[in-house]
């Protein structure tokens, strides 16, 4: 049993890790890293494939600037995303909202690759179960007239 079931509960274990480690909130950040963590969630309006944070756009520099002033007002970091998002549309942000459509887009391909895992499992379990070969009625006299030369 411990032989069968080892390896998932050891896998399980580090996955549960790893998203503890991942999400689990970060309370001493320093206000520049904090100003940083939002300048990454955003793209620059002006370039392709940039975040606020890598881009030196004008517009994104002058983003830069104001979550600085709303970090410096007391503002949250959702109170941020969302007067950028109010202000500039859901395409501003890298990744997309975790509701909605959004949490759609990154809960399908999950559960498409664990169907298929799954599926994968089911099709060897019953390919291991069931016998290849079957005896035919001639096999069957085969081994009868056998039995009867003994």
């Amino acid at each position: 049993m411990i032989r069968r079931w080892g390896p998932w509960v050891a896998l399980a274990v580090v996955v549960a890790v790893a998203l503890g480690v991942v999400l689990w909130p970060n309370g001493s950040q320093s206000t520049a890293a904090r100003a940083h963590s939002l300048e990454t969630e955003f793209k620059c309006p002006e370039c392709r494939g940039l975040s606020v944070a890598d881009s030196q756009a004008p517009t994104s520099r002058a983003i830069r600037a104001d979550i600085k002033r709303r970090i410096a007002a007391g503002q949250s970091d959702e109170q941020i995303r969302q007067a950028f998002v109010d202000r500039y549309g859901e395409t501003i942000l890298l990744t997309p909202q975790s509701s909605g459509v959004s949490l759609l887009v990154w809960i399908l391909p999950v559960v498409v690759l664990a169907l298929g895992a799954s599926g994968i499992v089911f099709a060897l379990r019953r390919n291991r179960d069931e016998p290849h070969l079957h005896a035919t009625a001639a096999d069957e006299r085969l081994v009868e007239r056998s039995r009867g030369d003994e």
